[in-house]
């Protein structure tokens, strides 16, 4: 039975009158990658300097491996984190900063080395190690911190934005390393990509005005039903009205909507709720009435993990 690496129960936070945390409850079980997403001020950076023991909680509780809110002397090289806006001494070398680092969280003079080593080249940063971080681009700095993360293989990373800064290439390098983690370590992503987050994440908690509004793995929010696009041909733009009145007839309660496609073709997106019945019900009630109009080339059925959060987040939204 999987256990939980990290939970927190009513996290409150508060600058006056202000709410950054207002009953945070969150279970991130071992092993998982969980993306944290929600609009700017939604509180996930709060949360993961909170659960780091960066600031002081107003209420709420933390436990992390079992072993209670952050305690340098318990979880020293068991947790791990990257802030969003953090700074390097730029007179240092990566090598001799890391290896501080590894030292400084327990590991032996032996194991810090090798670390600290295998590190920096899996960050690609093995021709940089004795040079200034000073003389390092912002992206390299960047490494050398998510490299910092790593070290020893904590138990539980937290990482805020860590593909912010990097060129295509590292962040595809990034995404295969944090990649081959699942199942090893426990992950916590905050991001705005939500791309990223699709293709990185088990387990995505959507977060908003300081408490999560809804968690789920991955694959529920995007293999759940209630959406279905038909990619049509030769739907011009005339018959479009008729057709979605058609459609909304013979469905109540959908929502008919049209995008523009390449080569002069449309999708005609429906969202309905349970009421419309499964998949096969709403296919066999619809696509007679499109064929009666139009080539049907394709049907997808599902949400991405955008429309899912659009489809939480603005109900209005047409997913």
């Amino acid at each position: 039975m999987i256990g939980v690496a990290l939970s927190t129960q009513g996290l409150v936070k508060r600058y006056g009158r202000r709410h950054a945390l207002d009953g945070f409850t969150l279970a991130v079980p071992q092993g998982a990658v969980m993306g944290l997403v929600g609009p700017n001020g939604a509180g996930k950076t709060t949360w993961m300097m909170s659960v780091a023991g960066y600031l002081r909680l107003t209420s709420g509780a933390v436990d992390i491996l079992g072993a209670g809110p952050f305690n340098a002397a318990v979880h020293s090289g068991r947790l791990s984190i990257l802030p969003q806006d953090s700074e390097l001494p730029l007179e240092a070398t990566p090598s001799d900063l890391l290896y501080r680092y590894a030292r400084l969280q327990g590991l032996s003079p032996e194991r810090a080395r090798s670390s600290v080593d295998a590190s920096l080249a899996e960050m690609n940063l093995a021709d940089r190690v004795h040079s200034s971080i000073r003389s390092l681009s912002h992206g390299m700095r960047k490494r050398v911190m998510l490299a910092q993360c790593f070290l020893g293989a904590p138990e539980v990373v937290l990482l805020d934005e860590p593909l912010n800064g990097l060129d295509p290439v590292e962040q595809d390098r990034m995404r295969r390393f944090i990649l081959a983690r699942r199942g090893r370590q426990t992950i916590v992503i905050s991001s705005h990509n939500l791309n990223d987050v699709e293709v990185l994440c088990t387990h995505v908690a959507f977060v908003d005005k300081g408490k999560v509004a809804r968690m789920a793995t991955v694959q529920a929010l995007t293999q759940e039903a209630g959406r279905v696009e038909y990619l049509l041909d030769n739907a011009a733009a005339d018959i479009r009205p008729a057709l979605t009145a058609a459609c909304e007839a013979a469905l109540p309660g959908a929502r008919f909507t049209w995008h523009e496609a390449a080569d002069a073709r449309a999708s005609l997106v429906c969202v309905y709720d349970e009421r419309a019945g499964t998949v096969a019900q709403v296919n066999k009630t619809l696509l007679p009435l499109l064929l009666a109009k139009a080539d049907v080339l394709s049907i997808a059925t599902g949400l991405s993990l955008e429309q899912a959060y659009l489809k939480t987040s603005v109900p209005e939204c047409p997913v």
